[in-house]
């Protein structure tokens, strides 16, 4: 009779003061800003040699989905905030997951105010925010996420 192992959940590496499952919730929505920005971008009509990389610092101030994202970042406490840069920072390759607490130095640094503005003008912000959080051991699959 062949032995059964049961696979258990590994706990993540890292304690987060930031709710994963509100990190969950920015990643769909990323994801979804991100999927109509791209489409925006493919619909336009470019000249040849146009760099198309100024689009990444458009405002979408008028978007509910940026909205979203931008109220829900916004909420956010200071030391929710700066991890929610550093895990995009680990999720880009800045930091590795070993660096985490110099990524949290650093993000905590950089911090000025509300990080929304910079979130919002990141290409693949849902991408490069999973990566970090994965990275870190969590995964969305474990968490309820509001809609």
């Amino acid at each position: 009779m062949a032995e059964h192992e049961e696979l258990e959940s590994e706990a993540p590496e890292f304690t987060l003061e930031i709710d994963p499952a509100a990190v969950c919730f920015l990643i769909a929505k990323a994801r979804a800003f991100d999927a109509k920005v791209a489409s925006a971008d493919r619909d336009e009509v470019s000249q040849p040699g146009e760099d198309d990389m100024h689009d990444v610092l458009e405002d979408y101030g008028d978007d509910p989905v940026a909205e979203e994202i931008r109220g829900a970042i916004e909420d956010l406490n200071e030391d929710e905030q700066v991890e929610l840069v550093a895990m995009i920072w680990v999720g880009r390759g800045d930091f590795s997951v070993t660096e985490w607490e110099e990524a949290l130095t650093a993000a905590r640094e950089r911090h000025t105010g509300p990080s929304a503005k910079y979130l919002l003008g990141m290409p693949l912000l849902g991408d490069l925010l999973e990566e970090g959080f994965t990275a870190l051991g969590y995964s969305c699959l474990d968490y309820e996420v509001p809609v």
